[in-house]
């Protein structure tokens, strides 16, 4: 069954006439109907029941007028929807962001992205870095938002913003310490018990990175790989973590958990 002699039979239920769609086709008659007849000997069923004045469709001519009206609807859909993604104006992008970060970032990235490219279709998909990296690679994914991504050949890496890095506590009133500083020194980290992610996690990495590089060993006291989770074990008084500011702002502002600025070593807490 070809498209071509779909639509020419739905010519011929329209007309009433193999004739008159013949003409209105610019074929010759005999050809017209020998597509009418391959048609109905290929479903096994007559398509048309003739008369003096023309045809009428059979109810299996009915059923094949409605599915070759749709599939050639479909047909001309897809051929309009792929020469629209050749303009440079069209299409579709997909994003990787990672939760924090991306909640800060995308909302004023996509009002302007919907201003500059109206036809473009935006699709985001949330992860952690490794995972957000992975697809990237296997093309998954156009572009993402990585927090402090390795240099891989694979990859082209240009810096959008700069975040520094906090220790987050729990709500001011389970602070058993009420001298508690404003801020801590690195050297002040070993004495925090905390919640961080397992080491395949770039954040992980990143803080004992720089926990090495100022000659201190920190203390571990629970693995949690969810941003989430590590901050609903924090509110609760069951540790600290490192995050940066981005990440924690509402639960900051509605006073669930501190916020403080992890300064040099040389530097003290005010």
């Amino acid at each position: 069954m070809e498209l071509r002699e779909l639509r020419n039979f739905m010519r011929v239920a329209r007309a009433g006439s193999v004739s008159r769609a013949a003409q209105e086709l610019r074929l010759a008659q005999p050809a017209l109907s020998r597509q009418i007849k391959k048609l109905e000997d290929e479903l096994g069923v007559p398509l048309f029941a003739r008369h003096g004045r023309g045809v009428r469709l059979s109810a299996a001519g009915s059923l094949l007028l409605e599915r070759a009206e749709a599939i050639t609807h479909l047909v001309h859909q897809t051929g309009e929807e792929i020469r629209e993604d050749r303009s440079p104006e069209s299409g579709r992008i997909t994003i990787g962001v990672p939760p924090a970060a991306g909640k800060l970032i995308i909302p004023p990235f996509v009002e302007r992205f919907q201003q500059a490219w109206p036809k473009t279709t935006l699709h985001m998909r949330e992860g952690v870095t490794s995972s957000l990296q992975e697809w990237l690679v296997e093309k998954r994914i156009d572009v993402a938002l990585l927090h402090n991504p390795p240099h891989l050949a694979a990859l082209t890496i240009t810096p959008v913003l700069s975040e520094r890095m906090h220790v987050i506590g729990p709500p001011a009133h389970l602070i058993k310490d009420k001298k508690h500083p404003a801020q801590f020194r690195v050297g002040d980290l070993p004495d925090l018990p905390l919640i961080l992610p397992n080491m395949a996690h770039t954040n992980r990495r990143l803080v004992e990175h720089f926990a090495q590089e100022h000659g201190v060993r920190l203390r571990i006291k629970i693995e949690a790989d969810s941003v989430l989770f590590a901050k609903a074990l924090v509110e609760k008084g069951l540790g600290y973590t490192i995050l940066t500011y981005a990440a924690v702002q509402d639960e900051v502002e509605r006073k669930k958990l501190t916020a403080y600025p992890i300064v040099r070593r040389h530097c003290r807490p005010k």
